[in-house]
């Protein structure tokens, strides 16, 4: 890998973006080596819970624009397959059967601002700004949009993709696309006691396909989504998972996942 690096340790997939001359921007090799990424982690029996954090100031800035200059003397089908290539990143991480947890140490902006809010949680430093700022430079938030809306609805979105204004760290939490604030030097330690939560106390089986529902049952009719709920639900009662879980609080013994 020449722009991420990966580590395995103790049930937690790390991977670093590693471009911090150019703040982590995303070009097409870097969005292909984060797929390759998350498609290894997620096939890793000895990963249960991945971070995505970054070295450098920022977390990501968004897409490479020398890149994305380039991509314009390009024709509408490559550039197709470049916005595909992109995309097939951001469903890859919404819909992994893993939890994924942003570690945002700095700014994240645009398409970056989208890779945050597209993990399941994500953690974050005061100073850290947030946005979406691609109108200003006469571009749209397409992709990102998609996955924005449903994490904090049609208002705060509309603010954020038609404002183009960076917002505080503080301001990202009010609206939900953060779970936690924490100082610069305690965001490594909340990240690490939140995913040891998450490996001990909460079933893999049971995060992976309620991880699933979220993502399949918004765009469903009423009833076909009670109906593929109920159709789960009573799958996961015959699950290793379920039964070892129901046992152990009927007889009153902990369990450790």
């Amino acid at each position: 890998m020449e722009y991420i690096t990966i580590d395995i340790k103790d049930r937690v997939g790390t991977i670093t973006l590693n471009r911090p001359e150019k703040r982590n921007a995303l070009n097409f090799e870097l969005v292909a080596e984060l797929k390759e990424a998350f498609t290894s982690l997620e096939g890793d029996q000895n990963v249960k819970v991945i971070i995505l954090n970054a070295n450098g100031t920022a977390f990501c800035a968004g897409a490479d624009l020398a890149y994305l200059q380039k991509l314009q003397g390009y024709s509408h089908e490559e550039n197709l397959m470049d916005s595909n290539h992109l995309k097939e990143l951001f469903v890859k991480i919404y819909t992994l059967k893993k939890v994924v947890v942003a570690q945002v140490q700095g700014n994240a902006i645009a398409g970056g601002c989208g890779l945050a809010s597209v993990c399941d949680f994500a953690f974050t430093v005061p100073e850290a700004m947030f946005g979406y700022t691609e109108v200003k430079i006469g571009f749209i938030p397409a992709i990102v949009m998609v996955f924005l809306l449903r994490k904090i609805g049609e208002g705060h979105a509309k603010q954020l993709l038609l404002g183009g204004e960076l917002i505080t760290a503080d301001e990202a939490y009010r609206m939900g696309m953060v779970n936690k604030v924490v100082p610069s030097d305690k965001l490594e330690e909340s990240v690490r006691s939140f995913v040891n939560k998450l490996l001990v106390e909460n079933s893999g089986q049971s995060m992976a396909s309620t991880k699933q529902m979220i993502a399949k049952v918004q765009s469903m009719p009423l009833e076909d989504a009670l109906n593929y709920a109920a159709e789960l639900n009573a799958h996961a009662r015959s699950r290793e998972d379920c039964k070892k879980g129901i046992g152990a609080f009927l007889s009153k013994q902990k369990i450790t996942w």
